[in-house]
């Protein structure tokens, strides 16, 4: 399963290593941040992930999580 999730307050590669290490050290995660658009997509290895330990992440590691959305489709 893949997520996308809307993240406010990154402004360097700093804030994108940090939220990426973050979210990676969830068990199962897989992710990768884009600073530019101000997201992080995440690879779920298995559905026993909830949205709930995401946003913890994000928020531990300083930032604030907008939106976090399932990405549906041929590819994802």
């Amino acid at each position: 399963m893949k997520k996308i999730i809307e993240i406010n307050g990154m402004s360097c590669e700093h804030c994108q290593a940090r939220v990426e290490k973050a979210l990676n050290g969830i068990d199962g995660v897989s992710a990768k941040v884009e600073l530019k658009k101000n997201r992080a997509v995440v690879n779920l290895a298995n559905e026993s992930v909830n949205d709930e330990a995401l946003k913890e992440a994000v928020t531990e590691a300083g930032y604030e999580v907008v939106s976090i959305t399932e990405k549906k489709g041929l590819f994802s």
